[in-house]
């Protein structure tokens, strides 16, 4: 048998033999993507070359460095005002102790001078009041007091501490628990019309023209303020002064602010009580009328005095 020769096709290139792998061949020479390569040489360019951690470290340390510099001349500066600073301080330590010592010398001159005032008004009662300058000297508070008496303490309520307090005023009352300059003026009322010579309270001495007012929490005698517990000291036959007033209208009225309202009181029987005399005098003079004057129906009076108060 005779054998023909391969069939040879005429007109087209031979076939490669890596034809079927194309796809890997591919892949092979692009392993990078063109878009990943030109953010790389984009970021490159930015950065001048640098990598990225490189450049944050760059970027702390010209922080730090900053922050020293300007935590180096806040430092100099501080250390170059310091001694003027403390050079005003001295000066204004200085001046205030100038002005404390001179207000302190004003203050003492003005006490002396009040207790000169004082001395020479009690001197006037003394000489002015004739036979009756002891007992003008009583009333007007201007000598210590000693003998019998009373001794009558008024204090808040034991609620009141727990209430958180309330005004003293006599107006506008309300159920606080509290001692109102009121009641004081009555328990002093009282003991005055029941015999006392003399009256103190917390060691302030009482006179005819003596005033009980309240200012807020404070209850003032003659502008000085006092606090509880109140001791009322009198001057006086004390059994008889002491039943004399809690028979009194006062005395019950001291009773019924005990019983409804819870204010403490306690009076007592005493031997010997001493008042001191009153801080501030007020001296006041006046003049018989005339027959003129009688006849006319005009008084003459004359008013001189002047409270150091």
């Amino acid at each position: 048998m005779s054998q023909q020769p391969p069939v040879r096709s005429t007109g087209s290139p031979p076939a490669r033999p890596d034809a079927s792998m194309s796809l890997l061949t591919n892949v092979m020479e692009h392993s990078l993507d063109d878009g990943y390569a030109e953010a790389t040489a984009r970021r490159q360019a930015e950065g001048g070359g640098l990598p990225r951690t490189l450049r944050a470290k760059l970027g702390l340390a010209v922080g730090l460095v900053i922050a020293a510099v300007i935590v180096t001349v806040g430092a100099a500066q501080a250390r170059i005002s310091a001694p003027e600073l403390a050079k005003e301080r001295e000066e204004l330590i200085d001046r205030v102790d100038a002005q404390t010592e001179a207000v302190d010398e004003l203050e003492g001159n003005v006490e002396a001078l009040r207790r000169e005032v004082e001395e020479q008004q009690r001197k006037a009662l003394k000489t002015q009041g004739g036979d009756q300058s002891d007992l003008v000297a009583l009333l007007a508070g201007a000598t210590e007091v000693a003998g019998p008496g009373v001794k009558l303490v008024v204090d808040d309520a034991e609620e009141s501490d727990e209430g958180g307090g309330g005004p003293r005023e006599s107006s506008g009352f309300s159920d606080t628990g509290r001692v109102r300059d009121r009641d004081l003026q009555r328990v002093v009322n009282g003991l005055w019309e029941s015999g006392a010579d003399a009256v103190a309270i917390n060691g302030q001495r009482l006179t005819a023209l003596s005033a009980i007012r309240a200012a807020g929490d404070a209850i003032l005698v003659d502008n000085r303020p006092l606090v509880p517990p109140y001791t009322v000291l009198a001057v006086g036959d004390g059994k008889k002064l002491s039943t004399a007033f809690q028979d009194s209208a006062d005395g019950h009225y001291l009773d019924a602010l005990r019983e409804n309202f819870g204010i403490r009181s306690s009076i007592s029987d005493e031997e010997t009580v001493r008042l001191p005399a009153a801080p501030s005098l007020i001296v006041r003079t006046a003049e018989p009328k005339t027959a003129d004057a009688a006849r006319s129906g005009r008084p003459e009076t004359a008013d001189t005095g002047k409270g150091t108060s």
